[in-house]
């Protein structure tokens, strides 16, 4: 897509994920997708993220904030991030700014731009007061349906869906593993995947990384590492050609998630590989995964445990008319970029719709 002008869109990630196409955050895959499409439309796209971060746009590198991430090093990385952004907007000329973190009310600019906001994560998460921003010109958008109907009386933006690059080949034969990915921690659960293959005789190979959170660290020490064994395997963090490919060869990816899950990424890619999703009805996986065609919607381990038993039943095509039908990146951010547009070109504290 291309708008009328140019425009100058500077975004700022999470202080403690790193920003590639690669990464296993959710937000900041989103992120650095956007960030393509602006370089690709002839935009001007400057990303403030810590270091080690990868971006098509201009990197402005936050130090890193090692350790556990407590009140402390929080406090750290946010006033990092204020300080990156006070000199990109002494410096450069912006029209918008994009804030994807949780603390995003933690950094918010001085008056004058317009910003916009992407709630990745469930609403409940959020302070109340962040989700009423005193701040002018201060919009706040949803990722999905499901999570704007949770709260339905918050002045939010309409959603727009999170997507996902498409492959542009078929998928590899699928092999006899299931697959689980995403970060390692309490709310996403997957002791209970590990159950459930236990339970299903089916090896699982869990992809994904625990952050330096207390309670994420004691909850792999507690919860994953005694339920491991040579069928069932912790293979860390997975990206690139490797992801893809492993992706590609599973029987199914399981989702036992116990939050209310705002969007699902991982889902979504499992789709576009023609893999079925196992999923608990957590969230938005319900608008995600259709019963019974392109996966299952399962309520225990049990339920899990006799879901993976029938996903070979399912049709791949299924899965990769699904993706291709409601889940591609380029519609994200096509409407992303006109969202960019309106705000930039509608005036401070005006909405962007009529």
């Amino acid at each position: 897509m291309t708008t009328s002008r140019t425009l100058s869109i500077l975004s700022i990630a999470y202080p403690f994920a790193p920003v590639r196409s690669d990464t296993v955050g959710g937000a900041e895959q989103i992120l650095a997708r956007l960030d393509r499409a602006l370089v690709d439309a002839g935009h001007h796209s400057i990303v403030i993220a810590v270091e080690g971060s990868s971006v098509q746009g201009h990197l402005v590198a936050s130090p890193a904030v090692d350790g556990i991430i407590d009140a402390a090093t929080r406090a750290r990385a946010c006033s990092n991030i204020k300080a990156a952004m006070g000199e990109v907007l002494a410096r450069d000329r912006v029209d918008l700014v994009h804030l994807h973190g949780l603390d995003f009310f933690e950094y918010l600019p001085p008056p004058g731009l317009p910003v916009l906001v992407t709630l990745h994560l469930p609403l409940q998460l959020y302070p109340a007061a962040a989700l009423r921003p005193a701040r002018a010109g201060t919009w706040l958008v949803p990722v999905s349906a499901s999570q704007a109907r949770a709260r339905a009386e918050l002045p939010l933006l309409p959603p727009i869906e999170n997507g996902v690059d498409l492959p542009s080949a078929a998928p590899h034969a699928r092999r006899g593993y299931a697959l689980a990915l995403g970060r390692i921690c309490p709310e996403k659960n997957f002791a209970a995947a590990l159950d459930a293959c236990r339970l299903a005789n089916c090896p699982l190979l869990l992809a994904g990384q625990a952050y330096g959170y207390p309670e994420h660290l004691s909850y792999f020490n507690r919860e994953i590492m005694p339920r491991l064994d040579g069928s069932r395997r912790w293979i860390g963090r997975i990206a690139g050609p490797r992801k893809r490919r492993l992706l590609a060869g599973a029987r199914c990816v399981l989702i036992p998630s116990r939050i209310a899950e705002t969007s699902s990424l991982v889902a979504m890619e499992a789709l576009a590989s023609g893999v079925p999703v196992i999923a608990y009805p957590a969230g938005a996986l319900p608008d995600i995964v259709e019963h019974g065609r392109t996966g299952f919607l399962a309520e225990d381990v049990p339920s899990m445990a006799r879901a993976i038993g029938a996903a070979d039943q399912l049709d791949p095509e299924d899965c990769r008319r699904a993706a291709r039908e409601r889940f591609s990146a380029d519609r994200m951010a096509g409407q992303y970029l006109a969202l960019y547009e309106r705000l930039a070109t509608s005036g401070v504290g005006q909405s962007p719709y009529p």
